[in-house]
């Protein structure tokens, strides 16, 4: 885990008012940008689809509910890191009750984040951005609940965000949501890109998404 030199700025019943131009202006950015990684990418993108397919049977491609801005639900990509009979439950959960069915190129693709790669199809179709809340399950009840509270839903959920590169599955349910709302209350250019830097160096470091 990246070790934590910041505390949400925050309090955990202070509902947060969020930058609508620089969101209009961030989601202008993320589609351009996802737009050009997506093709100087498809190549890797195909290569890796292959070797999921040659690891283990199952579709390349994992698909997913997840609640995203305004609390709408949206379909999320990603490349399958695990068995196709796994059961559909958050990592922390599957954590708690002792499951690992993380397939071999799975475990290579969730070190590296490779596995969210899919993700800039979201962000083409306007479902999420490059920085923002990681978008939770809908049976993260308590994680919604908490997120509705503090107005994080306000925003797109992202690819990663505060809480990810300060721990991301370390953190309990309340500190992860108040890492949510004091991005939304932050978030600008700088910030974003500061963001983007750190989950870099989390990621070299594998220090990265689980």
């Amino acid at each position: 885990m990246v070790m934590v030199t910041h505390s949400p700025q925050i309090a955990t019943t202070e509902r947060v008012q969020v930058d609508r131009r620089y969101l209009r202006l961030k989601s202008t950015l993320d589609w351009l940008l996802a737009l050009a990684m997506l093709i100087v990418l498809a190549p890797i993108m195909l290569f890796i689809a292959l070797l999921i397919r040659l690891d283990s049977r199952g579709p390349a491609c994992h698909r997913q509910q997840r609640v995203g801005q305004g609390k709408e639900l949206f379909t999320i990509f990603k490349f399958r890191t695990m068995r196709s009979d796994t059961p559909d439950l958050s990592t922390e959960e599957m954590q708690r009750r002792g499951l690992n069915p993380v397939t071999r190129i799975g475990t290579v693709l969730r070190k590296t984040s490779l596995d969210e790669l899919p993700q800039l199809l979201n962000i083409l179709r306007g479902d999420m951005s490059f920085i923002g809340p990681r978008p939770a399950l809908p049976s993260q009840v308590d994680v919604n609940i908490k997120r509705e509270l503090l107005g994080v839903h306000q925003v797109r959920p992202g690819i990663t965000g505060l809480a990810q590169v300060m721990g991301r599955d370390d953190l309990d349910t309340a500190t992860k949501v108040n890492y949510d709302a004091d991005y939304c209350r932050r978030m600008s250019l700088w910030f974003d890109a500061r963001l983007m830097i750190m989950t870099c160096t989390a990621i070299i470091s594998s220090h990265g998404n689980k």
